[in-house]
């Protein structure tokens, strides 16, 4: 019997594939189970037509995902924190506090998607990569520099 996969199951495929199984074994378990449906014409074309709708919504978030990028790489943030000697910084920047600056500038952005190609620890100009879409990153410029200091 011939079903089409309506979820991946592990020693059979992928969700969306067509594979041939033991008429028992589709009747007793994957189709009771949700796992599959079986593969008719009308199951067929609802199928095709379901890609064909999901590869359109895909391609619409790739192309807003790009404009996002386009509009946080040219964002470039300051962030002013406290020295010591050779211009190291007191503590570090953190993931958290750029994905803070960009929220205030108005991108929700999760801190896990933010990284650093390496740790801030000193005064001067680094890059943030921002992770939109398995296929978008965007960089966002991040400027340190020395906090003024109070008189007491």
């Amino acid at each position: 019997m011939k079903v089409i996969l309506s979820k991946d199951v592990e020693s059979l495929g992928s969700m969306g594939s067509i594979v041939n199984v033991k008429d028992g074994y589709a009747r007793n378990y994957l189709i009771p189970r949700s796992f599959a449906i079986v593969a008719n014409d009308a199951n067929r074309k609802e199928l095709e037509h379901r890609k064909k709708v999901i590869e359109i919504r895909k391609e619409k978030i790739l192309k807003e995902m790009k404009a996002l990028a386009q509009k946080i790489g040219k964002i470039k943030l300051v962030v002013s924190k406290q020295v010591g000697e050779e211009e190291r910084i007191f503590g570090s920047v953190t993931t958290a506090e750029i994905a803070e600056m960009l929220t205030q500038k108005g991108f929700e952005v999760s801190k896990k998607v933010i990284h650093f190609s390496e740790e801030i620890k000193k005064l001067g100009t680094y890059t943030a990569e921002v992770k939109l879409h398995p296929e978008v990153t965007a960089s966002v410029k991040v400027k340190i520099e020395a906090a003024e200091k109070t008189e007491k």
